[in-house]
């Protein structure tokens, strides 16, 4: 829905409330009654002081009837603005919400590059703060753009049927409203532009602090937190006070010129009833709509930064919406089979922005079932051939093939559902521990989930627990310890009863008690299934069927624990120094 109207914010905007356009017609026919008397009212003010100058017999009945159609259309007001408000609300709310989701869609389709290219904090505000700028927008755009049109439209309308020359005299104020918007309108559009993006940073940093709360307490830096986010704090403060003060001058500007011209309406009017071009009391009618079209003009002005602010936090979410970094699976094949035979064929891989690979040509053949640990320096490329067999990188070199099926041309969602990832660092949501091990998989019996439990060793950890499976883990899993964090990251990868295992240091959290169970757990369970294994306790790694050493992007040397360790070279020179 919205890449179609891609580069176009008010088209975007449009698109969000497809389906919802029903809403705001009703909404606008209800706005039209419930304010029906500020139209009407000048007409019947003036109609009364006319006959009253005129010395009218038929005043009273006039009056009755005047009185009682103001009554009516006054009470009418109350269910009117009830169902307007009802009916915009439900259009504004539910596609705010609606947006909220596109959002959070989009995102999961992103790539992990983009991820990593983007701050987290960013995304969250413009999850949060641009789709509440963007509700308020619509507001503005759709409701008080129709109160503004109905009113001057009204108001001209009625003004035009009983003097031309009145009427020409209103339509002056208009290019003086446009020419004020328009000097003023890149002004307003740089300054939100500088502090919404200020306000993004602030969001990621204040992520940031909060995460890193235990670090800096831990090193008593607490002061130099403090002063870092005051720095950052401050940068807002100026962004917003700058633009505080061109939304006053632009408000202030306004008003003064339309308050000049309305006295000089007043003047006008009453000249031209003292010449008896119109009746004494039409100048109480031209006045209240001259004043009318000059509030709603004045309206339009303080509109003006709503929409910019608004306008900016479209572009905001178009930034993500119309983001082409997307994983690809449209019209590819999927796969209902997943034997686990992984071929790198002169593979080699570098980031957007750099030019240097970090894979270099690199050549692996990884046999259905088969266990291989790759090892190395930082950076040699470990985590990047990982991060391939998961489908999170592409390569732009060679191919990397699986079951000799390029994996370029797979969905690979199809492909995921056979792969089961335990990363270095254990990531855990907030909930018990039963819903993180079995986090995406349903319909998991007692009877497996007990076995997965014992296989993770962490039986004796939920026996001890307060409430067993159902005990709560807190934020990211803060009330687990390090090792019982892994244990559960390596319990719901066992769960998923997978084809092929990521372990990314799956042990390196665990004490050498639970680690020698772990890994007799994890030998046990990937029998059968390929395992690719990133260690750098080469201990941990003696089972594995292969160990493939890699070194500038290459595969440097590759075979068993023992054909390494007697072939002395760069592995048994490695294994040598953590001896």
């Amino acid at each position: 829905m919205y890449r179609k109207h891609k580069g176009h914010p008010l088209r975007i905007l449009v698109g969000i409330y497809k389906g919802y356009y029903h809403k705001f017609l009703l909404a606008v026919f209800f706005f039209f009654i419930k304010h029906s008397p500020v139209w009407v009212l000048p007409i019947v003010t003036s109609g009364v002081i006319n006959s009253v100058v005129k010395g009218d017999g038929d005043l009273i009945r006039k009056l009755i009837f005047y009185g009682a159609l103001m009554v009516v259309l006054l009470l009418l007001n109350i269910p009117m603005n009830y169902a307007y408000t009802a009916y915009k609300s439900q259009a504004t709310r539910y596609a705010e919400t609606g947006l909220r989701k596109a959002l959070i869609r989009k995102l999961q389709q992103l790539t992990i590059s983009y991820h990593v290219d983007t701050q987290s904090g960013r995304l969250q505000s413009k999850i949060m703060r641009d789709v509440e700028a963007v509700e308020q927008l619509s507001t503005q755009m759709f409701l008080s753009a129709l109160n503004i049109a109905l009113n001057i439209g009204v108001a001209l309308a009625v003004t035009v049927r009983k003097s031309y020359v009145v009427f020409f005299f209103f339509l002056i104020t208009t290019p003086v409203a446009a020419g004020t918007m328009w000097f003023f309108r890149n002004v307003m559009k740089k300054r939100n532009s500088e502090f919404r993006k200020e306000m993004e940073e602030t969001s990621a940093r204040v992520m940031e602090m909060v995460e890193m709360i235990p670090v800096t307490r831990a090193h008593a830096l607490e002061d130099e937190e403090v002063k870092k986010m005051s720095s950052q704090l401050f940068a807002v403060a100026e962004k917003g006070y700058k633009l505080d003060l061109v939304q006053t001058l632009f408000g202030s500007v306004g008003w003064v010129i339309f308050q000049i011209f309305q006295v000089i309406c007043l003047c006008f009017t009453a000249v031209l009833a003292y010449r008896h071009s119109i009746e004494p009391g039409d100048i109480t009618l031209y006045q209240s709509y001259f004043a009318t079209i000059v509030n709603q003009v004045s309206a339009v002005i303080s509109l003006v930064p709503a929409i910019a602010k608004g306008v900016e936090s479209v572009n905001s979410i178009g930034e993500v919406l119309l983001s082409d970094e997307v994983e690809d699976n449209q019209g590819k094949l999927e796969i209902s089979e997943v034997q686990g035979h992984f071929t790198f064929e002169n593979v080699h891989f570098h980031y957007k922005d750099s030019d240097s690979d970090v894979l270099n040509g690199l050549n692996l053949d990884v046999k259905p079932g088969e266990t291989i640990a790759l090892v190395g320096e930082s950076g040699a490329g470990k985590s990047t051939i990982l991060n391939m067999v998961i489908g999170f990188y592409k390569a732009t070199g060679g191919q990397l093939l699986l079951d000799g099926r390029n994996m370029d041309n797979l969905d690979l969602r199809s492909y995921r559902h056979f792969l089961a990832v335990v990363p270095q660092t254990s990531i855990l949501f907030s909930g018990s521990i039963r819903d993180n091990i079995t986090y995406g998989c349903e319909d998991v019996s007692e009877e497996k989930l007990a076995q997965v439990i014992e296989a993770a060793n962490l039986k004796d950890l939920i026996a001890g627990m307060p409430h067993g499976l159902d005990t709560q883990v807190g934020e990211h899993g803060g009330k687990l310890s390090g090792g019982q964090r892994q244990r559960v990251s390596i319990a719901r990868a066992l769960i998923r009863d997978p084809k092929v295992i990521v372990l990314d240091e799956a042990t390196s959290a665990l004490d050498s008690v639970s680690e020698k169970l772990i890994q007799e757990a994890i030998e046990n369970l990937c029998r059968g299934r390929t395992t690719f294994i990133v260690a750098h306790r080469l201990s941990t790694i003696t089972g594995a069927d292969r160990i493939a050493v890699i070194a500038d992007g290459k595969c440097e040397e590759i075979g068993t624990y023992d054909e390494l360790m007697a072939s002395k070279g760069a592995f048994y020179h490695m294994k040598k120094l953590q001896s």
